[in-house]
């Protein structure tokens, strides 16, 4: 009977805690420094539910470590709704990658919902001989092993592990190259220096607009709506290489159900109202909502894949 009175008296508090939340301003954490991708999305979304919600969210700047200092720092935080975090695919890149991460995507959050997403794409320079399709890159890769390059934004970058899955996938020996960022390695694609880089649209949608680009494929599962006559990998026959980066909001694990209930319908509303639509296609981004359910089954196969990727590939962990 006690139990049964304990147990009740904590929905009723936990319930009656949710009605009152916000009551104070919100810390959405952004494990990168201002000017990204995740500085855009985390702008957007604290925009949107400070309208939304009458209570301010504050973007909290955390740069350092491939987003592992911010995210540690989300990882300890109270479990009240207060704080969250802005991830996002080095969320379950990282524990693969790194040997000493210190937080668990699965126990130390609770995944709320996936707000947009980008698909990774091959570039080349439309200036070489074997820029004209895939087929032809790759016959080009296969009759000189090792000779061809593959710039990524750096080592344990998504545009690095989803390069290594293509060269799996195709069964090539490319020479990888890393950058400090996307956008240094498709500079080198266009001067020259490189043959081809994973990327995606946000880094790249400048130079293959101007033509200085060419995206010989796309990582996307279905043709994406930001590039309507770029192939899917799958599409050209190499199967397996759907890698996307998504960037999304989590809270610290814990937190009270009616809370993550709130903050997800909010969030939903959010990627649906029209101006928050147009504006993640102006930063070359398209809407990709789920459910807290989908986003831990997400995270999970996420995990295991890019656990398999680094031993398919031989990368040792740093």
């Amino acid at each position: 009977m006690k139990i049964r009175l304990l147990v009740a008296g904590l929905v009723v508090a936990s319930s009656a805690f949710a009605q009152d939340y916000p009551n104070k301003p919100i810390r959405l954490i952004v494990p990168y420094g201002a000017g990204g991708g995740s500085d855009f999305v985390g702008r957007l979304v604290g925009q949107k539910l400070t309208e939304q919600m009458g209570q301010s969210m504050v973007v909290d700047n955390r740069p350092g470590a491939a987003s592992l200092l911010g995210t540690e720092l989300a990882a300890r935080a109270a479990p009240d709704g207060y704080t969250l975090l802005l991830a996002d695919s080095g969320f379950t890149i990282n524990p693969a990658y790194y040997k000493n991460t210190k937080y668990d995507p699965l126990k130390d959050f609770d995944p709320i919902t996936v707000v947009a997403e980008t698909p990774y794409v091959l570039v080349v320079n439309p200036a070489l001989s074997y820029a004209g399709s895939l087929a032809e890159f790759i016959a080009a890769a296969k009759a000189q092993p090792g000779k061809l390059n593959i710039g990524s934004a750096g080592n344990g970058s998504g545009t690095h592990l989803s390069g290594e899955l293509f060269k799996l996938r195709a069964g090539l020996d490319l020479t990888h190259v890393p950058y400090k960022s996307a956008g240094a390695a498709v500079a080198d694609v266009v001067s020259g220096q490189i043959q081809s880089s994973m990327s995606s649209p946000p880094a790249a949608m400048t130079l293959i607009r101007a033509g200085r680009l060419k995206v010989l494929a796309s990582a996307a599962a279905s043709r994406t709506a930001l590039l309507p006559d770029v192939p899917t990998f799958a599409e050209l026959g190499v199967q397996g290489v759907h890698v996307t980066n998504w960037y999304s909001v989590l809270s610290v694990g814990g937190t009270p159900k009616p809370v993550l209930k709130r903050l997800h319908e909010e969030l939903t509303r959010a990627i649906a109202s029209p101006d928050m639509r147009e504006r993640l296609a102006a930063g070359a981004l398209e809407p990709a909502p789920n459910t807290p359910d989908e986003f831990r089954k997400m995270i999970a196969a996420e995990l295991q894949r890019w656990g398999q990727v680094m031993k398919e590939a031989g990368i040792r962990q740093e």
